[in-house]
C-alpha cells in the first residue's frame, strides 16, 4: 500500500497588534507585532488551526516570523535635515557627536 501525503504546518498572521514595532533581523525592513496562528494543511486545504503561544514579530517583506526579543529598534522617521543623519550611527542607531569619524559604540565608520 502506498500513501502519498501532501501538506504541512505553516504560520499565518491572525491580528496585527502594532504596525512598525521593530525591524526585521534579516532584511532590516519594518516589522509588525502580531498574534499568529499555526495552520495544518492537507492537500493545501486548512484542516486545523491553533493560536501561537505569545505575540511575535512578522516581516511583510521577507515573510519571516521571529521572537519579539530579537527585533531591532523601529526605523527612525526620515527628515529632510542632514543633521538628523549625522547625529545617529547608521548601523547601531545610537546618538553620536558630529565631530566623531567612527561610532564609539559599534566602531563603524560614519
Amino acid at each position: 500500500m502506498f500513501f502519498f501525503f501532501v501538506g504541512g504546518v505553516e504560520q499565518q498572521v491572525r491580528q496585527v497588534l502594532r504596525s512598525g514595532a521593530g525591524r526585521c533581523i534579516v532584511c532590516k525592513s519594518p516589522a509588525d507585532l502580531v498574534e499568529y496562528e499555526k495552520v495544518l494543511k492537507l492537500f493545501f486545504v486548512p484542516v486545523w488551526r491553533w493560536p501561537g503561544k505569545e505575540p511575535s514579530m512578522y516581516c511583510r517583506n521577507c515573510n519571516l516570523f521571529f521572537p519579539q526579543s530579537y527585533s531591532l529598534p523601529p526605523p527612525r522617521p526620515t527628515t529632510d535635515s542632514a543633521l538628523a543623519e549625522v547625529d545617529r550611527c547608521r548601523f547601531c542607531d545610537r546618538p553620536v557627536e558630529p565631530e566623531f569619524s567612527f561610532c564609539p559604540f559599534c566602531g563603524s565608520a560614519l
